[in-house]
């Protein structure tokens, strides 16, 4: 008898097991024919004029020698995303390739001030992108969900501000706050008045950490901002009581491998501590970050932990639960929710047990 770790599965297979991406920037998420029909409409220079050269330019799919080097790729996605009409159709696009791969539910996080160039107010950006994926939700089933987030090299007054705005758009679509950008030198606890808000109201937040930069940055995720879910934690093992504590209080990591090879928070696939983190218990989850530029989808992460890292069918299964339990939805709806996929997963694998 076949032992299910044995059992090898291809990544079409993988691409229909229903699945969450709960770590998803819509600012590195857009197709590249799109920046490239946006750029022509918007009249926006971006200094190439084919896909590959586009490719090449924003470093897709290719290591970086620092998060700060990956960043600069946002320069050009975010140069097409300074109108209603793109936010809007980046979105809805999102949502249509998400589904594809059968992602069912989906957190799509950006920075709104990063839209502001051509005049668009906070609420003009957030409808926009709001609308794009209710519309794609009608239209490919997916259900979505957006994180406002706030920028760490930004000021604390604007990260209060839109901590404001996700009050005002809670019951509109809005289902959390985070806090993003370059980790050294820009600590969380700065952001602290935001997250009180946050708290304050009964939003979720969750908070980019351990990246970059080491535990201390984790810290203060957890016990200075009270995050609910880490964005990252790829250094959280350098802890280890963190790393307990992490676990004991079912912490969720929003873990994106290929992602963290390409801003050098791992030096390589198979040193990313993705297994170490399962085998111990810790709550993981498995996302894009940016499915442009770091050139990914679930499915491809999740055959990473099959072919890399020898996850079997069961383990694949956890893990797919781990997202929907950790998602930012109410309770019941993720009880049904999960009830639903379990049954579709079961039956997508029972002919290979």
């Amino acid at each position: 008898m076949i032992k299910s770790n044995e059992i090898m599965l291809t990544k079409e297979e993988i691409k229909r097991f229903p699945k969450t991406d709960l770590h998803l920037h819509l600012d590195g998420s857009l197709r590249l024919s799109t920046i490239l029909d946006l750029a022509q409409k918007d009249n926006v220079d971006l200094g190439v004029k084919t896909e590959a050269e586009l490719a090449k330019l924003i470093h897709m799919g290719e290591n970086c020698s620092s998060l700060e080097e990956y960043l600069v790729a946002f320069r050009v996605t975010l140069s097409v995303l300074q109108t209603e009409e793109s936010l809007y159709r980046v979105a809805y696009e999102l949502a249509e390739d998400a589904a594809a791969e059968n992602v069912r539910y989906m957190e799509v996080r950006y920075a709104p001030v990063l839209h502001r160039e051509k005049g668009l107010s906070l609420t003009q950006i957030i409808e926009a992108v709001l609308h794009g994926l209710k519309a794609g939700e009608k239209d490919f089933g997916i259900k979505s969900g957006v994180i406002l987030s706030g920028i760490r090299n930004i000021s604390n007054e604007y990260s209060l501000r839109l901590a404001e705005l996700a009050v005002a758009y809670k019951n509109f679509g809005v289902v959390g706050f985070d806090l993003a950008g370059a980790e050294a030198n820009y600590p969380a606890k700065d952001h602290q008045e935001a997250f009180k808000l946050i708290r304050f109201n009964n939003i979720n937040s969750t908070c980019h950490a351990g990246e970059a930069y080491g535990p201390e940055s984790i810290h203060q995720a957890l016990h200075l901002v009270g995050a609910h879910r880490i964005g990252h934690g790829t250094r959280l093992r350098e802890d280890g009581n963190l790393l307990n504590y992490v676990n004991d209080h079912r912490i969720p990591l929003e873990v994106c491998i290929k992602s963290n090879v390409q801003t050098g928070a791992v030096q390589n696939i198979k040193t990313h501590p993705v297994r170490f983190y399962y085998d111990l218990g810790i709550r993981v989850t498995i996302n894009t970050d940016n499915r442009l530029i770091t050139d990914t989808t679930v499915t491809d992460e999740l055959y990473l932990l099959h072919t890399v890292f020898k996850f079997s069918i069961e383990e694949l299964r956890n893990v797919i639960i781990n997202g929907f339990k950790s998602a930012f939805l109410p309770y019941r709806q993720k009880q049904e929710l999960l009830k639903n996929v379990l049954e579709e997963f079961d039956n997508l694998i029972k002919d290979k047990k």
